[in-house]
């Protein structure tokens, strides 16, 4: 049951992070609009299932074994793990624009950028799937939460990547065909996952810390900064209540469990 209900929710976000990118080429302005309300979501909904789900599991279960530094050190391992990858793609994609020979007034990515935004986004892909895998090896309910994290989280990443694509010179139709062989990178991330974790019990005693410290790296310094480049008061507003709904939702699965 844990292959099937992991394979199910990888099949799931790589669909999804396809729909998102149709619904950009389908009504753009309207998912511009709504992209303030996506990102607030997804954070609301990636510390939800942080505090909520993968925290309590990680240390209740490092209770029982009479060992709560590894867990500990673990998730700050996975918040360096996500700084030192953004560091080195942010220097990737500066040291790509230094080296274009575009004008000053163009600052528009080049195909080297959009290579590389492939490559990071079907590293994280791969990740999700491993994240998804090892959440449902945990149990079904913290799982669930992790998928419904991920789903909130790729829709506004996706969006974004296709965008990137567009613009390094892709075609629609070679920027879908990319997204969605990245995104099927879920797929193989969980299968190696549940795989190697049929044979090592203590897979998810590593891996939930450092994705517990991965979903606070990305919703604390990639989605809040994005939350506070808006300034209007009724935006602030239905930010802060779709926040709590990414919360509320996470809330709500413990009743699943």
């Amino acid at each position: 049951m844990i292959w099937l209900y992991t394979l199910a929710s990888v099949l799931v976000v790589s669909l999804v992070s396809l729909i998102g990118v149709l619904f950009l080429i389908a009504s753009e302005g309207r998912l511009r609009r709504s992209l303030s309300f996506l990102v607030a979501l997804a954070t609301g909904a990636l510390f939800g299932d942080v505090l909520i789900h993968l925290l309590p599991q990680i240390f209740t279960d490092a209770l029982t074994r009479g060992n709560t530094l590894l867990p500990s050190l673990l998730i700050l391992a996975g918040l360096l793990l996500f700084f030192v990858l953004e560091k080195f793609l942010r220097w990737s994609h500066r040291h790509g624009l230094d080296d274009c020979a575009c004008s000053p007034a163009d600052h528009r990515p080049t195909a080297p950028v959009g290579q590389l935004a492939l490559i990071s986004d079907g590293f994280h892909n791969l990740l999700d799937g491993v994240i998804i895998a090892v959440s449902f090896m945990a149990s079904p309910a913290i799982g669930l939460a992790t998928t419904l994290a991920v789903v909130l989280h790729e829709i506004p990443q996706e969006i974004g990547d296709f965008a990137v694509l567009i613009h390094s010179g892709f075609t629609r139709r070679r920027a879908l065909l990319f997204n969605l062989l990245s995104a099927s990178l879920a797929i193989v991330g969980a299968v190696l996952t549940l795989a190697i974790g049929a044979r090592v019990a203590s897979l998810a005693e590593f891996l939930l810390p450092l994705a517990a410290g991965g979903f606070l790296y990305l919703a604390g310094s990639d989605l809040v900064p994005e939350l506070h480049k808006i300034t209007d008061f009724k935006k602030s507003l239905l930010q802060f209540a779709a926040f709590l709904l990414g919360i509320t939702a996470m809330l709500l699965l413990l009743f699943l469990g």
